[in-house]
This record gives C-alpha cells, sequence and structure tokens, in this order.
C-alpha cells in the first residue's frame, strides 16, 4: 500500500487557502472594485435628461437595469427617469400650447383682413388667396 504525499506547507508568512477559495474577492458576477457599473451611465442620463429627453430616459432605463443587476441602487438613473418624464411632458404641453396659440393668430389675422368685404375670396400681395366667410 503507497502512501499518499503530505500536502504541501505555505510559503512564509503566507495564509492557506480556505476551503473552497480560489482567489476570488466576491461573488460570480460582482464587480472586483466594488463600484457600481450603473453609475457614470446614470449620470450620463441626468445630464441628458436636460438636453433630451427622450435619450435622457432611455440611457436612465439602462443604467438603472445595471445597477440593479449588480445589486446596486442608483439615484442618477432614478432622477434620470423621473425628470426625463416630466420634461417629456412639458414638452407636450407646450407644443400643444404653441399649435393652438398659432392657429388663433392666423384665425384673428383672417379675420382682421377680411374686415370690411363681402364673403369671397381675395389675392393677397404675397400670392395667396384670402377666403372670407
Amino acid at each position: 500500500m503507497t502512501d499518499a504525499p503530505p500536502p504541501a506547507q505555505p510559503a512564509y508568512n503566507q495564509q492557506p487557502a480556505a476551503y473552497g477559495m480560489n482567489g476570488a474577492t466576491g461573488p460570480a458576477g460582482s464587480p472586483s472594485t466594488g463600484e457600481d457599473p450603473g453609475r457614470v451611465l446614470g449620470i450620463v442620463a441626468l445630464v441628458l435628461a436636460f438636453l433630451f429627453s427622450l435619450a435622457g430616459l432611455i440611457t436612465g432605463i439602462i443604467a438603472r437595469n445595471k445597477s440593479k443587476a449588480a445589486g446596486y441602487s442608483n439615484g442618477f438613473a432614478k432622477w434620470a427617469i423621473i425628470l426625463s418624464i416630466v420634461f417629456m411632458v412639458l414638452g407636450v404641453i407646450a407644443a400643444i400650447v404653441l399649435v393652438v396659440g398659432g392657429a388663433a393668430l392666423v384665425g384673428g389675422a383672417i379675420e382682421q383682413a377680411c374686415q370690411g368685404l363681402e364673403p369671397g375670396t381675395y389675392p393677397t400681395t404675397t400670392g395667396e388667396s384670402i377666403t372670407c366667410p
């Protein structure tokens, strides 16, 4: 019967490896630096929220999902998503106000141009025609 050789001794001032450890510093898939992988993208999303709301919203969602998958909470991404939605809603409201206001101005200008004229179509100085009611 042969005896197995004795286990190798660790080098001087070196601790032996614990059972099941292979030098890894954390669970599989975790970042080795301990930083949030979506943090920088969250900051970019926050800046984009002020400049281009749709791009800020998409980037914020991606950053939040990256952080969430790594087990982090990303405040920058959260605020980018919130602000992007708020700015997009305000943009839609402003567009509606501009369209309605522009239509009212055009209607008022036509009404003023037709003042004192009988119903019919009249040419303008720019070559267009105005139809008066």
